[in-house]
């Protein structure tokens, strides 16, 4: 049975840092893309950063420059790096990945809260 399992979130005060982590484990199908989304109270699931198996990279305006999304194909694990915390950046971070026909993968989702 596929699983990601994620790693990292909590409580953190603007400007602090955080990293999440997020590997697939019980398959070895090709990962075509992979990344994290975050939903926030009262909003829809939005897209945090996607990279996919060639190493493009997508990521939300509202993120560039604070946050970094890394790959390890070998590992089958994404690392999202996240900088300069916002008190908007609060939210549930949901790691995603997209396997063969389609087919996507959602983790259990992490706590990311970023208040003084």
């Amino acid at each position: 049975q596929v699983q990601l399992v994620e790693s990292g979130g909590g409580l953190v005060q603007p400007g602090g840092s955080l990293g999440l982590s997020c590997t697939v484990s019980g398959d070895t199908f090709t990962i075509y893309n992979m990344g994290w989304y975050r939903q926030a109270p009262g909003k829809e699931r939005d897209v945090v950063a996607t990279i996919d198996i060639s190493g493009n990279l997508v990521e939300d305006d509202s993120v560039k420059g604070r946050f970094t999304l890394s790959r390890d194909n070998t590992r089958r694990t994404v690392f999202l790096q996240m900088n300069n915390l916002k008190p908007e950046d609060t939210a549930v971070y949901f790691c995603y990945a997209l396997g063969p026909y389609g087919r996507q993968y959602w983790g259990q989702g992490t706590q990311v809260t970023v208040s003084s």
